[in-house]
């Protein structure tokens, strides 16, 4: 493919030909329908031959089209097995890899963009990719200071193609619906859209990479490679080699896949707070494990790549998740309601009855409850499927809740770390992230609390039982010490870097 615009006309029927045979399907399930067979069985195999379709097509194109299919990948665990195991291998190779330009037109890139002795700049250049993706295509090559980089290659007129296809998509958009059960896809193409612009931006995009590879130098867990150089189509960054996820997911060992989603947790929710940004790609091609972690060549840390999308939150993530986080896992099913309401989750035009409010949100966030929990498949599933189903209450209630646009790319990229987590079958200590890392999840010390650990520091006054009236005060006494310890190495930690990183 040399040249995306030029097959302009090829896309947009490829796309268009997608709802002609969504409603060819449609007429042929109502046929089996007449002569007997159930709903539930018509209506499976009308899912599986939709989804052979959409990713057949969206595989062979790039721009908006594989962009879409990419984040849309993260989503399969929420899928019936029957109907996700025939093109998971589909999906997979979505996440990782597209047919090549001709090496003419990227030769012809490299030259307009580094000028024509930019083979001068490498001491060996690959002219077979690596990868690649939707907008560019990655070689691995090495820098005249010996140093081992990835070339980051824009294919010409990949900001037209990304345009023509999501707008091309976004018409028929509910018929994409039935793919992932309880998810509406038509906002999902639209911030996709909207977005276009920064994922074209390589300035932006070195930016964001270099303020995580700073943040990250001395990280145990994460490795984020460091900006070598940049232009407007091309993109320099240091090489690691690694186990892309997508191989995780498909012939990890469990150890592996623990620890890849571990690490993957720790990275969605210490990102903001250590950088003022957050990584918003997080499908499994973009991460690698890593030898080398903190027990040694044996351990594992994580490998992150493509900062071409963020969200800027120089505060970090928004105390309100956090705080409503808390709140509903302690059942205050009022204080949540008015939480909600009040960061326009429920608009005021619209009466719910916070109970149900409650009973909605606690299946979501049981991983958050327990010490550790296991993301699987089945579980990803059972939530969709409750969600999509139109007679149960927890249907009937999400329609009336209200996502506000400050909060759409953070929760887009929770739930496809969830989705991704649930492909791994990784069993992860979530709410250990959470407490060290989630603004709002831990409460806040009030002035009693500080008195009361004052007091407890004096060790004289925990040597007599009889000074103690009640033994649960004294174990709601250490809680509250170690909370306050806690905030100690946070700051030593230097969390507070985030919000000059965000500044720059």
């Amino acid at each position: 493919m040399s040249d995306l615009p030029r097959k302009a006309v090829t896309r947009t029927a490829k796309l268009a030909a997608l709802p002609l045979g969504f409603a060819g399907r449609a007429t042929w399930g109502l046929g089996k329908r007449i002569v007997g067979e159930s709903a539930e069985i018509v209506g499976r195999e009308l899912q599986q031959r939709t989804a052979d379709q959409l990713f057949k097509v969206l595989g062979e194109l790039k721009g908006g089209a594989m962009k879409f299919g990419q984040a849309l990948s993260v989503f399969e665990s929420a899928l019936p097995e029957e109907v996700a195991g025939p093109y998971r291998a589909a999906l997979t190779k979505l996440q990782d890899a597209a047919p090549p330009m001709p090496t003419r037109t990227m030769h012809a890139v490299l030259t307009a963009q580094l000028g024509e002795d930019w083979p001068q700049l490498f001491l060996e250049f690959d002219d077979k990719p690596a990868a690649a993706a939707s907008i560019g295509q990655v070689h691995r090559a090495v820098w005249h200071d010996g140093r081992e980089v990835a070339v980051k290659v824009q294919y010409p007129g990949a900001g037209e193609a990304l345009l023509s296809d999501l707008n091309q998509l976004s018409r028929f958009a509910r018929l994409l619906g039935p793919l992932v059960p309880g998810m509406d896809v038509k906002p999902l193409i639209t911030e996709l859209r909207d977005r276009v612009s920064e994922e074209l931006d390589y300035s932006l995009e070195a930016q964001a990479q270099q303020a995580h590879a700073d943040e990250f130098a001395d990280d145990p867990d994460v490795v984020v490679p460091a900006v070598v150089h940049q232009c407007d189509q091309i993109l320099v960054t240091e090489w690691i080699d690694g186990v892309p996820l997508s191989e995780v997911i498909a012939d990890g060992t469990e150890e592996q896949r623990d620890r890849a989603g571990q690490l993957l947790s720790r990275f969605l929710f210490s990102g903001p707070a250590r950088t003022g940004l957050l990584h918003a790609d997080p499908h499994p091609g973009n991460f690698r494990l890593l030898p080398g972690g903190p027990g040694g060549e044996d351990d594992w840390r994580l490998g992150v790549l493509d900062f071409g999308t963020v969200d800027r939150l120089p505060g970090g993530l928004p105390d309100p998740i956090g705080e409503s986080l808390r709140l509903t896992l302690d059942g205050e099913a009022e204080a949540v309601y008015e939480l909600l309401r009040r960061e326009g989750f429920v608009k005021e035009s619209i009466e719910l009855d916070p109970d149900a409010v409650l009973d909605y949100l606690l299946p979501i966030i049981e991983p958050a409850r327990l010490d550790e929990f296991t993301f699987t498949r089945g579980w990803m599933r059972s939530q969709a499927a409750r969600i999509a189903d139109i007679r149960s209450p927890a249907h009937q209630l999400g329609k009336q809740l209200n996502l506000p646009p400050a909060y759409l790319l953070i929760h887009r990229v929770t739930l496809s770390t969830i989705g991704v987590l649930c492909q791994l079958g990784a069993t992860v200590r979530l709410r250990e992230e959470l407490e060290e890392w989630l603004p709002g999840f831990v409460p806040e010390e009030t002035p009693d609390d500080q008195e009361a650990l004052e007091e407890l520091e004096e060790p004289d006054e925990l040597e007599e039982p009889g000074d103690v009236e009640d033994l649960e005060n004294v174990q709601e006494l250490k809680e509250l010490k170690e909370l306050k310890q806690r905030g100690k190495r946070e700051e030593q930690g230097g969390l507070g870097a985030g919000g000059s990183v965000a500044e720059a």
